[in-house]
């Protein structure tokens, strides 16, 4: 069946919204080589990234339940767009991480509000859709990092190519997220969801389910982040690839839009669970052919592995927060947002000290115990094995 128009609007959004950042992505390199940074110190300026999704988050959730996820679209395009724009121009270490903790934020507030919209138009709908939004996110990326290659083989300067994209994706952002749809639950206060009423605000702390959705995912989204900034140094240094250090993410970010697209489909099929559990499975073989590889096509192979591995954990983790009827939806994304972009934003620098004292094959090899946690934890997203009809959840 066709998506409907608000469906489409969805997709839109989740695919222009990490082009300026997938534009950043390949350039990371010849930015840690113009300020002569070292591993650790390139991974010393990266955790400006969790620093500001952590000054962000807690603030976010109350804020997009106030104002509205598509007004929060709409103001984060604004913010993204002129926060996504400055690492490039950094100067010194110091600047690179104040600058990557304004992206952080931006990225963080921005994010909330396309993935609590999604799960209100899925709900509203009553067909799933989160698996496919995410799936566009993932093109998007992928179509921004090889548009940034592109820009670099032409010689232009990463600061001049990040802004460009950021300067091309505004205009189209803001006027995607006024398009979209604002159903009458949006405008209810906070303390209804639906019929039912909830009974923890969104300041409280979240309870046990939350909790174990966030861990599940957690180590999912660190190999998402390993793989964004550390994929084309991994081949540089362990296979000289000079010229195709990018491919290495390009195959893991289309093989993480595939197992997207197909993803709300394995999920009627098969359910959350099973889903989550096998992702998480492949994940894990993923990294062990990345450690093992022999040749850089083997490295590709286990890219690609492990993309198809770090598709659908995300996606199935928002649906399953956000049906949880302690608190908002909001608040709960909010949350599982914070902990997802902290594993996504705290995996590099961690990779990048464990490579800096043995190797770039152990620093990914960090990775597996967190993924193990997250394939023990695969049945807390039992929550949203069902898809509530329109009649019972419009929000």
């Amino acid at each position: 069946m066709a998506p409907s128009a608000s469906q489409r609007l969805v997709m839109l959004v989740f695919f222009l919204q990490p082009l300026a950042f997938g534009s950043w992505l390949p350039r990371i390199p010849d930015v840690q080589e113009a300020l002569g940074l070292g591993p650790a110190g390139l991974a010393g300026a990266l955790i400006g990234l969790p620093v500001g999704t952590l000054l962000t988050l807690p603030f976010a959730g109350p804020l997009v339940g106030r104002i509205g996820a598509r007004h929060a679209i709409v103001f984060g395009f604004f913010y993204y767009a002129l926060a996504v724009s400055l690492p490039a121009f950094t100067g010194d270490a110091v600047w690179l991480f104040i600058s990557l903790m304004l992206t952080g934020s931006a990225i963080s507030f921005l994010e909330l509000g396309l993935n609590v919209k999604a799960d209100r138009v899925e709900k509203a709908t009553g067909k799933l859709l989160m698996n496919t939004a995410h799936g566009c996110w993932s093109l998007g990326i992928m179509a921004g990092s090889l548009i940034g290659a592109g820009i670099a083989l032409a010689g232009l300067e990463a600061r001049w190519a990040v802004l460009l994209m950021a300067l091309v994706t505004l205009p189209l952002g803001v006027a995607a997220g006024l398009a979209l749809p604002r159903y009458p639950a949006e405008a209810r206060p906070e303390g209804a969801v639906g019929e039912r009423s909830v009974k923890r605000s969104s300041w409280s702390l979240p309870g046990w389910p939350l909790l174990g959705i966030c861990l599940f995912v957690f180590g999912i989204t660190m190999t998402e982040g390993a793989m964004a900034d550390w994929s084309a140094v991994f081949l540089r240094d362990v296979f000289n690839a000079q010229g195709l250090a990018g491919i290495g993410y390009t195959v893991f970010a289309l093989m993480v839009a595939a197992g997207r697209f197909g993803g709300d489909g394995l999920k009627a099929r098969f359910g959350a669970v099973a889903l989550a559990r096998t992702a998480s499975a492949l994940a894990l073989a993923g990294i062990a052919v990345l450690f093992l590889s022999p040749s850089m096509p083997v490295a590709l192979i286990g890219f690609a592995i492990a993309g198809l591995g770090a598709s659908v954990g995300f996606p199935l983790a928002v649906t399953a927060a956000a049906s949880l009827a302690d608190r908002p939806a909001s608040a709960n994304v909010a949350v599982l947002s914070f902990v997802a972009l902290v594993g996504f934003l705290v995996g590099p620098p961690l990779i990048g000290f464990v490579a800096e004292y043995v190797d770039m094959r152990a620093g990914l090899a960090a990775l597996v115990p967190v993924l193990i946690v997250s394939f023990a934890l695969a049945g807390r997203l039992a929550q949203s094995s069902a898809l509530p009809s329109p009649q019972e959840s419009p929000a």
